[in-house]
């Protein structure tokens, strides 16, 4: 028991060092973990270490990526949602298929399923690259993209693992069977961890004790993916969605000081688990190494076929990045086509006049605004305003009429009238429908009109050009959850010794090569950076927004030096800044701002407002 008590203090000391000399030195503390491992993996008095893969996939992964999800901004999750989904489940399991067809072709008697599984195995990347990347202080898209990528694509690895492994025990390997469960997994989870999170915000919002909230806290990735993985579906994906209902949700729920202290202390969970996982990853090099010596099958050959392996996965990954980000900036480049009639629309939304004409004289003819088939203006308008985004003719015709221009809106419309199509279809679909325009939707319409505005600056404030693709690709690194995933093979998986050597060799040298030579990528490609001029402007919008909402509370006007005069000054500060708060984050929900510079106003109401609770009553003191 000491010697396990001392094994355990040590490590945690390792783990602490490695921390400190990364942020001094620049190297990513779990690149020193893993080579510290493996070193001293090989000393002759260490013993062979293997950890059953089960205690990294369901015990460690899920607290992991329910902290990461919970301080993952949701509205650049919401937007790079596109590209994070391309990445964490289209780009897996074209690895994986691609990397099994290489794997099933290179090891003899593999066969299809079990190379799947393999490939399967190395294809999700790992996070450890976003340190590297937010330090470097590159475009926020990159970093939101990375963290997305990093949530889903383990979970997406470990449902096609799963798959593919009862496909071999059937000796039947079928692409349907295999994407039925896919989504099967994917639904329950994402149910699972939307109830989950809505009921820890429920019961959280009702404990007042800071440190009670907290342990509550750390078994919400449990609550979320034991039961999700029971029914057969992936836990790591509903403590993913769980983490970002809490992380969305919880400003508005929960006091400063609960999320404060669960800041602060998961962010010493993270550190820890996280250490340990790299570490026992390097310590277990040894282990891996004599199975195969006692298997006979010979380490060298595993090596070529890793290294072959881990080139496959950059080549596609960057053949999958470059029409991904072709494909975003053509979207991008037809968002900035419509940023004029959508402003125009929204200027006449915000005039009251023009508001008043809309209410007394209903829409437009409907004829210029597709709305799909069976859609409600009155009860729908988020719809409107959808294919108002999807579609700058539409969205000019609109404009044109709202705004008072019936030339233009003729000629659009008779473009769109004569036209074939889906858009013609719906026009003419529409052209008998007329609804009133109630005060409710057009709020409704306005803001979802100002959310569309804010994701075009936000998509044009920071094209992804071929820097940041290039960053993109080599920042997908592998990692632990690699080797934990091959550890979980079945012992009658064929060269099982081989196949988890191989396993290593790519996420180690992942990790080493990519992850040691990021920061030098990142000098040379030189990815363009925030501008700081845009960044010092919407500061200063910010705290203009700030004054306003501030200024919208009453202030005493005793001068009195009294407790009572005191309380009264203490309680209209505190409703100044949660008025102030809730600006934010309406302004968060319609993403006028970063998320960076969001979540910095918001930490500093937070201290504020524990500032002034901590000084308590004077009343109290006096009695």
């Amino acid at each position: 028991m000491e010697e396990v008590l001392v094994v355990g203090v040590l490590a945690v000391l390792t783990i602490a060092a490695a921390t400190v000399y990364g942020q001094r030195s620049g190297v990513a503390s779990p690149l020193i973990l893993v080579v510290f491992g493996i070193l001293v993996s090989f000393l002759p008095f260490v013993p062979v270490l293997e950890v059953q893969p089960e205690w990294i996939i369901a015990g460690v992964l899920p607290p992991l990526l329910y902290s990461a999800s919970v301080s993952m901004p949701a509205m650049n999750f919401r937007r790079e949602f596109g590209a994070i989904g391309g990445l964490s489940v289209v780009l897996v399991i074209v690895s994986s298929v691609l990397l099994g067809i290489f794997f099933a072709w290179i090891i003899p008697g593999l066969g299809l399923a079990w190379g799947v599984a393999l490939g399967a195995i190395v294809s999700p990347t790992d996070a450890v690259a976003t340190g590297i990347v937010k330090r470097a202080g590159v475009s926020p898209r990159v970093v939101a993209i990375l963290e997305g990528e990093s949530l889903l694509n383990d979970a997406t690895a470990l449902v096609l693992l799963r798959a593919a492994v009862a496909a071999a025990a059937v000796a039947s390997f079928t692409f349907g069977a295999v994407t039925l469960t896919f989504l099967y997994s994917v639904v329950v989870a994402v149910v699972f961890g939307w109830i989950v999170g809505r009921l820890n915000l429920i019961v959280r919002a009702r404990v007042k004790d800071a440190t009670v909230n907290t342990v509550i806290s750390f078994t919400v990735p449990f609550l979320a993916s034991i039961p999700a993985e029971a029914l057969g579906a992936s836990g790591l994906v509903a403590a993913v969605v769980a983490g970002l209902i809490t992380g969305s949700r919880a400003p508005r729920v929960l006091s400063p000081e609960h999320r404060l202290s669960d800041t602060q202390n998961w962010r010493t969970v993270e550190l820890v688990l996280e250490g340990m996982i790299f570490l026992t990853m390097g310590l277990e090099l040894f282990g891996i190494v004599q199975k195969v010596q006692t298997d006979h099958s010979g380490v060298l050959p595993a090596v070529g076929i890793a290294a072959v392996a881990l080139l496959l996965t950059l080549v596609v990954r960057a053949a999958f990045v470059a029409p991904l980000l072709a494909l975003l900036a053509r979207r991008g480049r037809r968002r900035e086509r419509m940023r004029p009639a959508l402003t125009k629309l929204q200027e006449r939304l915000e005039d009251p006049e023009a508001a008043r004409r809309l209410l007394e004289q209903g829409p437009p003819p409907p004829d210029a605004a597709a709305l799909p088939a069976g859609v409600d203006l009155a009860e729908d308008p988020d719809a409107h305003a959808d294919v108002l985004a999807a579609d700058p003719d539409v969205a000019h015709a609109e404009v044109a009429k709202v705004a008072g221009v019936p030339e233009a809106a003729a000629v659009t419309r008779d473009r769109l009238g004569t036209a074939s199509g889906w858009r013609a279809r719906l026009v003419r679909r529409q052209r008998a429908r007329q609804r009133a325009w109630t005060v409710e939707n057009l709020a409704r319409f306005g803001t979802r009109l100002r959310r569309v505005l804010a994701d075009i600056d936000y998509f044009t404030g920071a094209p992804l050009g071929w820097r940041e693709g290039s960053i993109v690709v080599w920042a997908g690194m592998r990692g632990a959850v690699t080797v934990a995933a091959a550890q979980s093979l079945p012992s009658n998986t064929p060269g099982r010794s081989v196949l988890v050597l191989i396993a290593f060799l790519v996420a180690a040298g992942s990790l080493l090569l990519q992850g040691g030579t990021l920061g030098l990528a990142l000098r040379l490609v030189k990815p363009t950076p925030a501008d700081p001029e845009a960044e010092k402007d919407e500061r200063r919008r910010l705290l203009e927004l700030l004054h306003e909402a501030g200024q919208a509370v009453p202030t005493p006007s005793t001068t009195e030096r009294t407790p009572e005069a005191f309380t009264q000054h203490k309680t209209a500060r505190l409703k100044r800044i949660r008025a102030q708060r809730d600006a934010l984050l309406d302004a968060r929900d319609d993403g006028t701002f970063s998320a960076d510079v969001l979540a910095g106003a918001l930490s500093n109401l937070d201290a504020d407002e524990i500032s002034i609770d901590l000084k308590g009553d004077p009343t109290e003191a006096t009695g």
